[in-house]
């Protein structure tokens, strides 16, 4: 059945709306299964590739990511991307998650690129996670913005973190944060952003949060604009990253 509705009008009437991608990199796959199938009698699938991830089988594909030799893979093949992976070194499934969201327009506006490069390095360097701001004692536990922001080493990467933030340390209740992720996605047509900023920041600074901090908070939020990725759109593209690059480590002549 198609409806050929605009989307507010669907949003108006509140029925669900799903946008459906078609990804040359799934057909680029499923030739690749078949051809797996035809000249090496192989059978892997997706989810059989997956599965391999984080065992030594996946070692050779993320030596090959990190000296970026990714051409023709997904997602991770641009110059920006192919600039990053040695710098980020991805070795795990989840850093390939956040590789996908963070070479994009958003977390580079929100000057978030550069603090999770030196967290991370940090990091591996000295085993020592970054600090984590906290609200006075009266007004929360001082570990609600780790529970947040520790996989992405406190810089908040994806949309689902900066409604977190919202939630958790400035007290928006779940609609209010609902239409501050809306608010995020038509940041550069509509401009309606603004009006969160005084309620986000105040709701921060009354619980004992600096000032600065809470600025700098929405002002990274505000840098999403309309390129604020979830982190399961991340993690999704991320599965495709894997198996592209593995059938490429593994199988050059047929990727």
């Amino acid at each position: 059945t198609v409806i050929e509705w605009d989307k507010d009008d669907l949003e108006a009437l509140r029925l669900l709306k799903v946008d459906v991608l078609g990804l040359g990199m799934l057909s680029c796959l499923k030739r690749g299964l078949d051809l797996l199938r035809i000249h090496y009698g192989e059978t892997p699938t997706l989810p059989s590739i997956l599965m391999d991830e984080g065992t030594h089988e996946s070692k050779p594909v993320y030596r090959m990511i990190q000296r970026a030799d990714t051409l023709g893979t997904f997602q991770i093949e641009s110059r920006a991307q192919m600039s990053m992976l040695p710098r980020l070194r991805p070795e795990k499934f989840y850093d390939l998650v956040v590789e996908v969201a963070i070479v994009r327009p958003g977390p580079i506006q929100g000057r978030m690129v550069h603090p999770y490069l030196l967290a991370r390095e940090k990091f591996r360097e000295t085993g020592i996670e970054p600090t984590y701001p906290a609200p006075s004692p009266d007004h929360g536990p001082p570990d609600e913005l780790k529970q947040i922001l520790h996989k992405t080493m406190g810089v908040p990467l994806f949309q689902e973190q900066a409604m977190r933030i919202a939630i958790v340390a400035a007290k928006f209740k779940a609609a209010e944060a609902d239409k501050l992720r809306r608010a995020m996605a038509t940041f550069k047509r509509v401009g309606t952003i603004k009006f969160f900023h005084e309620k986000f920041i105040n709701g921060m600074v009354v619980r004992g949060y600096d000032m600065a901090f809470a600025a700098r908070c929405f002002s990274q939020i505000q840098g999403f604009g309309e390129y604020g990725f979830p982190e399961s759109h991340a993690a999704s593209f991320a599965n495709l990253v894997y198996v592209s690059c593995w059938m490429k480590c593994y199988y050059p002549d047929v990727f």
